[in-house]
């Protein structure tokens, strides 16, 4: 029987401390915030948290930090574990398998552009052997125009036919509705998040799981609540409830989602951490955290 996400995941943002390592406790504050106001998951290391910016080291710590500390159960988790090199998500995805994470979110090895559906294929078909447990569950990360390599419908519908057990889920931040439609209609199996809540109705209605997004570690709630009104088919509820919701997810879209989402946390907290990226991106401007302060 095939195990189906669903729900609300917050891509977590990741604090830094002025040396530019994790900032631990905010880090713990901002996922217990996030879960408190009622997402069903977290996604450590996915784009919002300047995943790729981490080593293999730094993500096995932080993720073991979440659990440890009782902050979010195994259950609760959905990391990012898709690296460029081949050895390394394996690591990432034993890891998370080994901490019982509900899934993990793997993006395409994304330097090698001219990659085609045969030999990605070819490459996740491998590291599900490699892992080798029916307990291992995959969300396949499309996201284009960061990677260059994209993962096709007809990719996703391929590898959930031959490991339905396993991939059973697909991130869409394409921003593209023609992909996230074809991929659930290609693929019944897979349950599709639309990297947007502005996307997640008609998602839904089709079939899809519900959103990954990053303005789930800013409005949380509000897009919980949003989510339990499309499951229960308050639709009237749902038009009433999206356009504030909307109005949100622009102005964090128009400040540079990672800076501007940052703002809104140093601006909330108080605390000037909150201001730091790591190189190459820029660090957040504090004016723009009263702007989307007053947009909640």
């Amino acid at each position: 029987m095939n195990t189906r996400l669903q729900g609300i995941i917050t891509p977590l943002l990741t604090p830094f401390n002025d040396d530019l390592s994790i900032a631990e406790d905010l880090y713990l504050d901002h996922a217990a915030f996030c879960l408190a106001e009622g997402v069903h998951y977290l996604s450590p290391f996915g784009t919002t948290s300047e995943a790729t910016s981490h080593t293999v080291a730094e993500r096995k710590h932080a993720l073991e930090l979440l659990i440890r500390s009782g902050t979010a159960k195994p259950e609760q988790l959905m990391p990012g574990t898709g690296l460029c090199a081949y050895e390394d998500t394996l690591e990432l995805c034993r890891h998370a398998v080994e901490l019982g994470c509900a899934a993990v979110m793997v993006l395409p090895p994304f330097f090698f552009s001219d990659a085609q559906d045969e030999g990605l294929y070819r490459y996740f078909s491998q590291l599900i052997e490699a892992i080798g447990t029916e307990v291992f569950k995959m969300c396949l990360y499309h996201i284009p125009q960061n990677t260059t390599v994209g993962i096709s419908p007809a990719l996703a519908a391929r590898l959930n036919q031959a490991f339905p057990e396993v991939v059973v889920a697909y991130k869409d931040s394409s921003g593209k509705w023609e992909n996230t439609r074809t991929v659930i209609e290609a693929a019944s199996g897979i349950s599709v998040f639309p990297g947007s809540e502005a996307f997640m109705g008609d998602s839904i209605k089709l079939g899809g799981g519900g959103c990954i997004s990053a303005s789930c570690n800013s409005n949380p709630a509000a897009i919980r609540a949003l989510y339990d009104l499309m499951r229960a088919g308050d639709w009237e509820g749902v038009e009433t409830a999206m356009t504030p919701i909307k109005a949100h997810r622009q102005a964090v879209q128009d400040g540079g989602l990672i800076p501007a989402l940052k703002a809104l946390k140093a601006h909330q907290t108080g605390d000037a951490r909150w201001l730091n990226l790591r190189p190459p991106l820029q660090d957040a401007d504090p004016s723009l955290g009263p702007i989307l302060a007053a947009t909640l």
